[in-house]
């Protein structure tokens, strides 16, 4: 299948999310399944932003967050993640980590699932801070990237634009949870499933929905309203 003929879907996520961590696999499995027929983008909400913007030691329900993702889903969080609990002195801050998720997704030949995954392993693996550009150059050096490029474009005006643009589409969208997939279609966003979902459930919703729809672009490639963020 073409690639003008595939299916586009998009990923509606946040990089301090944990239950986007959990779901990870399972996008994984799912993505490789139907990588000859999908097309996958991957869009930033702002679940840390503006006052919500705090140390993490603001936020104490993350220990037991973190005990019940593993319960659920099986992944393990790496002893940086649980340093950082422990310290609690690194700030979530969204819109840092949605300009680093773009500054990565805008290289040539990147794959966005890759780039989500290696920033979500930077934070609840290593415990890093997604505000820290080093942790872009790193992920921009594992993916073969070239690493200069993605962290001019980290620390540029622009990337924080691309960010909130990420976060007005998903209000747009009235997505107000995550892990959330969408299929676009010509209709407008079609949610096919979330944390609770495996991956031969979703392969089993786009077979049914792909009867019924037609793709259309990947929603950050749409034009964007010059709405306030």
């Amino acid at each position: 299948m073409s690639s003008a003929e595939r299916a586009s879907l998009t990923y509606a996520f946040d990089a301090y999310c944990a239950w986007c961590y959990g779901f990870g696999p399972t996008l994984r499995a799912f993505a490789e399944d139907n990588a000859h027929r999908i097309r996958l983008g991957v869009v930033s909400a702002g679940l840390y932003t503006g006052a919500r913007a705090l140390p993490v030691s603001a936020y104490p329900h993350l220990s037991a967050e973190r005990r019940n993702v593993t319960r659920l889903t099986g992944v393990a969080f790496g002893m940086g993640y649980d340093r950082a609990l422990s310290q609690g002195t690194v700030v979530l801050d969204s819109t840092a980590a949605a300009a680093g998720l773009a500054a990565l997704r805008d290289q040539p030949g990147v794959s966005e699932l890759d780039a989500a995954e290696a920033v979500q392993r930077a934070w609840f693996v290593d415990g890093r801070s997604l505000c820290d550009p080093e942790v872009y150059r790193d992920i921009a050096d594992e993916l073969g990237l070239d690493a200069d490029a993605v962290t001019r474009a980290y620390g540029a005006p622009a990337g924080r634009a691309k960010a909130h643009a990420d976060f007005r589409a998903l209000r747009r969208l009235r997505v107000l949870s995550y892990p959330t997939l969408l299929l676009d279609t010509a209709h407008g966003a079609d949610q096919m499933g979330g944390a609770a979902s495996t991956a031969a459930s979703l392969t089993a919703a786009l077979d049914q929905r792909l009867t019924a729809t037609v793709p259309q672009a990947p929603f950050h490639d749409l034009p964007l309203r010059g709405e306030p963020s």
